[in-house]
Parts: structure tokens; sequence; C-alpha cells
């Protein structure tokens, strides 16, 4: 019979360093507008996969789309070293 052992200390002997650091955590932060208007657009797209798009579906993809255009414009725009007002939780 072999004797079943935990991993627990294996597993989080690491964690310390495997934790994001607070410039990536600044930099999710900054893209958040980008990736939530990327959320739009996947979830405006996903309500189309099992049915013919009819005008109001067309609508609200080109509408996320263009969120999308617009949270990547401000994002390229943005001058480097400027963060967003607040902080991460």
């Amino acid at each position: 019979m072999k004797n079943i052992v935990t991993v627990q200390d294996a597993v989080t002997a690491f964690a310390d360093f495997m934790e994001p650091t607070a410039a990536e955590l600044d930099a999710i932060e900054q893209e958040l507008p980008l990736i939530l208007a990327e959320v739009d657009l996947l979830n405006a797209q996903i309500v189309t996969l099992e049915r013919v798009p009819n005008e109001l579906d067309k609508r609200r993809i080109r509408r996320a789309d263009n969120r999308v255009l617009a949270a990547r414009r401000d994002l390229a725009n943005r001058p480097a070293g400027v963060s967003l007002p607040g902080g991460a939780a």
C-alpha cells in the first residue's frame, strides 16, 4: 500500500515570487477599459453563434467593436507613465 501525501508545501512554497508585481497590476488596470470592451464584443458575437444575427445583433456588435477601437486608441494615445485615477484594490 502506498501512502498518499499532500503536496501543499510544494505547491505554495513558491507563491511569494509568483504573485504579480505592483507594476504588472498597474499595467492591467490601465488596460482594463480595453479588456472590458473586448469582453463586451465577445459576448455580442457569442449571442449570434446559434442563430442568424438580426438587425439588433448587428448593431450591438458594431457598437461593441467601436468601443474596442476607442479603448485601443485611448490606450495607445496615453502618455507613458500616466496612470488612471484611483488605485488597485
